[in-house]
């Protein structure tokens, strides 16, 4: 057995939940066990990106984890990033 975190937030609220996995386990199955989609179920492992120490996996299903490993599952982005900066920069010249 590995210990392993796993970490979510919303601009209201953050959770991380330590524990132990299988040696093989992968990031999939670290937030399926964690039981974190029980408190926010809009959580869907096989959808949500996910990524460990800040770094995605693009394969969360077949990610070995490490220990120590803390596996992060991201919120889909509401704009895209460059089209966020170009709004701001559109701000600036008014």
């Amino acid at each position: 057995m590995i210990r392993v975190e796993v970490a979510y937030a919303t601009p209201e609220r953050q959770e991380i939940r330590q524990l132990e996995v299988p040696d093989d386990a992968t990031a999939y199955d670290a937030v399926v066990l964690s039981g974190i989609t029980g408190v926010f179920p809009e959580i869907d492992p096989d959808s949500n990106d996910m990524g460990v120490f800040g770094k995605v996996v693009k394969e969360p299903k077949t990610h070995a984890l490490r220990e120590g490993d803390r596996v992060e599952i991201y919120r889909p982005l509401k704009i895209d990033p460059k089209q966020a900066r170009l709004n701001r920069a559109r701000k600036k010249e008014i």
